[in-house]
């Protein structure tokens, strides 16, 4: 049960650790003095910014989707273990693993957000 617990506590622990997206206006779109070009400059995002942000989100996509079929999969061989230890003990390792695999992609996906925000 410890164990459950803190791989619940590491899920939400990840959680926290993501970005969260601001809702603000760019102040340059309201910027209107003769230096406009200098101030603001350019802030869009690049191709390359845009490519590797589709492929992280589409490998984050399909590694969570992977994750909650090995738990789901495990789950049901848990239910029907009729009280077999060896088995038992296997769903509990498959889902253990799938839930740590879960939160290390999160984390992975954080950093490399949090790396690509301050190199911008």
């Amino acid at each position: 049960m410890k164990k459950v617990a803190l791989v619940f506590a590491s899920i939400l622990a990840a959680f926290g650790f993501m970005a969260t997206p601001v809702f603000a206006d760019d102040a340059c779109t309201y910027y209107t003095g003769p230096d406009k070009e200098i101030v603001c400059g350019n802030h869009g995002e690049t191709d390359a910014e845009n490519k590797v942000g589709t492929i992280i989100k589409a490998v984050l996509g399909i590694v969570g989707i992977i994750a909650v079929i090995v738990i789901i999969i495990a789950s049901i061989f848990y239910i029907t273990s009729q009280g077999d230890p060896g088995k038992i003990s296997r769903a509990k390792s498959a889902i253990l693993f799938a839930a740590i695999g879960l939160v290390i992609s999160l984390l992975s996906f954080a950093i490399v957000s949090f790396i690509l925000g301050k190199m911008s």
